[in-house]
């Protein structure tokens, strides 16, 4: 008898053709798990979508759960990315609240057709539950770190736990998120920043730094 074969691991492209190869299947997964479901997504259909053959999937992905990861964690990225406060916003904890808020409403409005697809999954899925708990920690470290701070400079309740108290805020915002852009509510994006704002500050006991 001869020795079975085993498909090759991917591995990460080294020529531009090949990161162009792989971009194209992780945009054309996004884009069919956004509009088709998880019934559409599946390697042939993004294979398809992206114009390569159905052994090229293979090449770069060693299953659809291996894109789904890869989608995901890019979703996460740019939703920090997009949801961080800029640099030369003013120093006015405040400000900076309601803008963290501002950015984080947008960048959920941008993935929320991945994340509702994760979260349905996660229910069922332990490893989609631990992908939507790794993309929540990046914002719990980033608000506890903030509150933390805020406590240091004597501006916040210092006894509060910052990161139970990350937690619990941020789910209140992630809601709201999911009441505008999933539920369609029909609200004001600027009204509701400002309303949850004035809850966060109040939340944490926000001194005015005046």
């Amino acid at each position: 008898m001869g020795r079975s074969r085993t498909k090759p691991a991917p591995v990460a492209p080294v020529t531009e053709r090949g990161r162009r190869t792989r971009d194209a299947l992780l945009v054309a997964g996004r884009e069919i798990l956004e509009t088709r479901g998880w019934t559409g997504f599946t390697p042939e259909a993004v294979a398809g979508a992206a114009g390569v053959s159905y052994g090229t999937f293979y090449t770069y992905f060693e299953s659809k759960d291996d894109l789904l990861r890869s989608i995901v964690r890019i979703v996460a990225e740019q939703m920090f990315t997009e949801s961080l406060v800029a640099p030369d916003t003013a120093d006015d904890p405040y400000v900076r609240i309601v803008e963290s808020n501002r950015g984080y409403l947008r960048a959920w409005r941008n993935a929320s057709r991945v994340l509702r697809m994760v979260e349905q999954g996660a229910d069922t899925d332990e490893s989609l539950r631990q992908m939507l708990l790794e993309v929540r920690e990046l914002y719990v470290h980033r608000g506890a770190e903030g509150l933390r701070r805020l406590q240091e400079a004597g501006l916040a309740n210092p006894e509060l736990d910052p990161r139970l108290t990350a937690i619990t805020l941020g789910a209140m915002v992630e809601q709201m998120a999911h009441v505008i852009y999933s539920l369609r509510e029909p609200l004001d994006e600027n009204e509701v920043v400002e309303h949850m704002s004035r809850l966060w500050a109040a939340a944490i006991g926000l001194r005015s730094i005046s």
